[in-house]
């Protein structure tokens, strides 16, 4: 698919997309970027705090002149204040020594001494005691203690922090998401465990919000572009071929130029007709008249009408259909082979690996010679950072196939993907070198370019990958990705701001159904500081979502952005903006 969306790998690391919508001054990068935006960052870690904050507060004020550690002086010269130290400090101890309970009498002890003007020692020995609280396990009163103190010190980290923590024990997931939210913003996204836990939230509630969401979803057809550069990917399916002359009426054998009539009784071949006319709406019901009816064509109407279910979001309905044909044992080997890539690909969607990898090593058993099954493996491997054995995979497609410009593209971006990611320079070299063989020899393919493009920007080479993204444009000039691409590296490159967008704009004109495009725009309105116009672009994105795992990310930068403008109102925090 010509300017697809980068290879996102599996496993590895790489800043959450929730963090790096709030990073200002990093470029929007995606895939090979991110990884290199992450090692980057953390070759800076080593001042990086990643410890759990369970001590106490220690002295807020001043202790008195001559005193020591653990030596009260007489009460009757102390001040108010003065003894509500000393029956922090006396907390302190028992903290340490594990007593807890004895801990928080003397917090309490503090509380009650301490002049009320006093607002900052008093949010020191509230959140003291909500410490003490957290050691026992009480986590409504963690979360009472901590608001008091955060009531007195609205920037108190460490009682921000304890509150998020405990708020996420009593299952208030919204509200421990803005109180840590607070707490990257404060500490400029330098804490690792405040991130972690911005991140563990963000992923439950959007696995929650998509769940929901997903099932009670209404189905929608992606744009013909899109529809068109999936099945380009294909090209041993025997479903997306055209209508074959014996499939025609005679009178219209002889017809250039228009659509043939079909056979009145097969609803399989009237389905392939409205693909031909580009009429996808009317398909799956062609292709049900068809299964319904036990007709010649019902293999063939199963996988149709699986693909298309795929296409809206509908796995749930397409796997039935799937696991029919994969267990036709009479059916054409290249069906079945078919369905298994397909059926593998939805695994993977659904972040089942083992049974993606199960599926389509089947389907290599079956039909050893199909390339798309090496094709489609091979991007499999690279999603799951086994870069030698994707090479292998598009090396087998090449050999079946050798006028597969889309496996030599691939087979490119997979070694440029390994060279990059282990710093070596001359593998780097030699990958670029192959993607200019790609683009010469296969100047018509559009994901050559794209895919040399995502590698150029990665090596600075700004321009030359703006070229590249120019020729994908000329290629397929309806193609919404590709606008969407060329806007970031406007960012990236010139930090121009307005083409950026309005490069990202014309992406959503060309195709409004491009969650892509929504997406994009929402993180960049999110480093704007336009929190609302951001929330309605990843709300747009969600609605396009075409899956559960997609949608439940969508979700993630969607709350990200609400959280927000949440602590912005509360507390008057805002990360810097472009």
């Amino acid at each position: 698919m010509a300017a697809s969306k980068p290879v996102e790998p599996q496993a590895g690391t790489g800043l959450p997309r929730w963090q790096l919508a709030l990073l200002v001054g990093t470029p929007i990068v995606l895939g090979v970027g991110a990884v290199y935006l992450w090692n980057r960052s953390r070759s800076k870690d080593g001042n990086k705090r990643t410890g759990e904050r369970k001590t106490p507060e220690g002295s807020a004020s001043p202790v008195v002149q001559g005193q020591e550690d653990g030596a009260a002086p007489e009460q009757d010269y102390m001040s108010p204040l003065d003894r509500a130290q000393a029956a922090k400090n006396k907390g302190n101890k028992y903290f340490k020594a594990g007593k807890y309970e004895n801990a928080i009498q003397c917090y309490t002890e503090a509380i009650a001494l301490c002049p009320t003007e006093k607002k900052t020692d008093l949010s020191t020995f509230y959140q003291n005691r909500a410490a003490a609280y957290e050691q026992q396990m009480k986590w409504t009163e963690v979360v009472q203690d901590c608001c008091r103190a955060v009531e007195m010190n609205p920037r108190y980290v460490k009682a921000l922090f304890r509150r998020a923590k405990a708020l996420e024990k009593l299952d208030n997931k919204k509200e421990c998401l803005e109180d840590v939210t607070a707490v990257c913003i404060l500490e400029a996204f330098q804490n690792q465990q405040s991130m972690l836990l911005a991140d563990k939230v963000l992923k439950h509630l959007g696995k929650e919000k998509a769940k929901d969401k997903y099932k009670n979803r209404e189905p929608m057809m992606p744009s013909p572009q899109f529809i068109k550069s999936y099945f380009s990917s294909f090209t041993d399916d025997i479903i997306s071929q055209p209508l074959q002359k014996g499939e025609k009426k005679d009178e219209d054998k002889d017809k250039e130029g228009e659509a043939a009539e079909v056979t009145a009784s097969s609803g399989y071949l009237k389905a392939k007709q409205y693909m031909e006319e580009e009429n996808y709406d009317k398909i799956i019901s062609e292709c049900t008249k068809e299964i319904d009816s036990g007709g010649r064509y019902t293999a063939e109407a199963l996988l149709l009408r699986a693909t298309f279910y795929l296409l809206i979001g509908n796995a749930t309905a397409a796997q039935p259909d799937l696991d029919r044909v994969i267990n036709m044992q009479d059916a054409n080997v290249k069906l079945r082979a078919n369905a298994l890539i397909k059926r593998g690909s939805m695994y993977m969607q659904q972040q089942q690996p083992m049974l993606s990898t199960q599926d389509f090593n089947m389907a290599a058993e079956i039909d050893t010679s199909n390339p798309d099954v090496y094709h489609h493996r091979g991007q499999l491997k690279i999603l799951l950072d086994q870069v030698d054995e994707a090479v292998g995979d598009f090396d087998e497609c090449i050999l079946l196939r050798p006028d597969s410009a889309l496996a030599q593209a691939q087979k490119c971006f997979a070694l440029y993907r390994q060279a990059y990611t282990g710093n070596n320079p001359s593998q780097v070299q030699t990958a670029m070198d192959g993607f200019e063989a790609v683009i010469r020899r296969f100047p018509k393919c559009a994901e050559g370019y794209a895919l040399y493009a995502q590698a150029l920007t990665d090596q600075q080479q700004f321009g030359k990958a703006d070229e590249m993204y120019d020729k994908c444009i000329e290629l397929e000039p309806d193609n919404a990705t590709t606008y969407v691409h060329k806007g970031l590296l406007q960012l990236q490159w010139k930090q121009d701001l307005d083409l950026g967008l309005e490069l990202i704009s014309k992406a959503i004109e060309i195709d409004n159904k491009c969650d892509f495009a929504y997406e994009t725009m929402g993180t960049i309105e999110v480093q704007r500081g336009n929190l609302d116009r951001a929330i309605d672009m990843f709300n747009k994105a969600i609605n396009l979502a075409k899956s559960e795992m997609e949608m439940a990310h969508l979700y993630s930068l969607c709350d990200a952005a609400y959280a927000q403008t949440e602590v912005a109102r509360k507390y008057g925090l805002k990360p810097p903006t472009l």
